[in-house]
């Protein structure tokens, strides 16, 4: 009986874009076990916008536009919609928690510039940011456990097109990307933020052996819980605006980039 070659598989000599996002998917799959901290999200973040401008390229390749395009792959290509608009939830989520972070940090840096250290003042402000970031903490809380039952059911999705596969496991790493940001903000659970007070009272070379263990989220409540005793409380908040203006700039830059792809998906199931 003679052989049939399937019609949606890759040439045997991958084109030079696919080659491409399986390196780039590669190296962020490496990337996910390293230590989390705010470098280390930036650099994931930027290494999505790259994935995800491949993603957009990838789409415009005759033989993906072809197999999107047939009614029997119907189901497939809409996964590809469906998922463009999760990445897009996911990432508005991310958004909003930063920016809400930022304006009660902004708020509290006020009171102190203005106020000093007065400690009635002070310690009101304090519980107020305190009070609001517990929120946005709680809204991550739901969105880390969405993302995870995404990324469940997809390892669970049967076999499709090469193209949809291939954004199946783009949608994977970016869901797992965002996990480890919203791990990131959301700090250490409660029970262990007064060790963190502790940690800060320690000795200088003994806190920079365990930075990796705290983050600028973490850090700040950490100080601010010991405020009376701790000098060092604007500084802190200080760091922690740099640290979301960073990750602001790389999620609006990624937020772009999913638009575009998603307008890209739309325009060639509309041909």
């Amino acid at each position: 009986m003679a052989s049939h070659t399937r019609s949606n598989s890759f040439p045997s000599r991958a084109h030079p874009i696919i080659e491409e996002a399986n390196e780039q998917l590669c190296r962020l799959r490496s990337s996910a076990a390293t230590t989390t901290s705010s470098s280390s999200i930036s650099h994931k973040l930027s290494g999505l916008q790259d994935l995800h401008e491949c993603v957009e390229r990838l789409l415009q390749l005759p033989l993906n536009q072809q197999a999107t395009a047939q009614k029997k792959h119907q189901k497939c290509t809409n996964e590809l919609l469906d998922g463009s608009l999760r990445l897009l939830d996911v990432c508005s989520t991310a958004k909003e928690a930063l920016l809400q972070t930022k304006a009660c940090l902004q708020d509290l840096q006020s009171i102190i510039r203005r106020r000093g250290c007065e400690s009635g003042v002070l310690t009101s402000e304090v519980r107020k940011y305190l009070t609001s970031t517990k929120m946005v903490k709680k809204t991550i809380q739901k969105a880390m456990v969405n993302t995870r039952s995404t990324f469940s059911s997809l390892n669970k999705e049967t076999e499709c097109i090469s193209i949809v596969n291939t954004l199946r496991n783009v949608e994977a790493i970016t869901l797992s990307v965002f996990e480890s940001l919203f791990s990131f903000i959301s700090g250490p659970k409660a029970s262990t933020s007064w060790s963190l007070v502790s940690k800060m009272m320690r000795s200088k070379r003994v806190a920079c052996e365990e930075e990796a263990e705290i983050n600028e989220f973490a850090e700040v409540d950490a100080a601010l819980k010991s405020v009376k005793s701790a000098d060092n409380v604007q500084n802190q908040l200080n760091n922690l605006e740099s640290c979301i203006q960073d990750q602001e700039e790389g999620l609006e830059c990624l937020f772009r980039q999913l638009i575009k792809t998603r307008v890209s998906l739309l325009n060639i199931l509309n041909h």
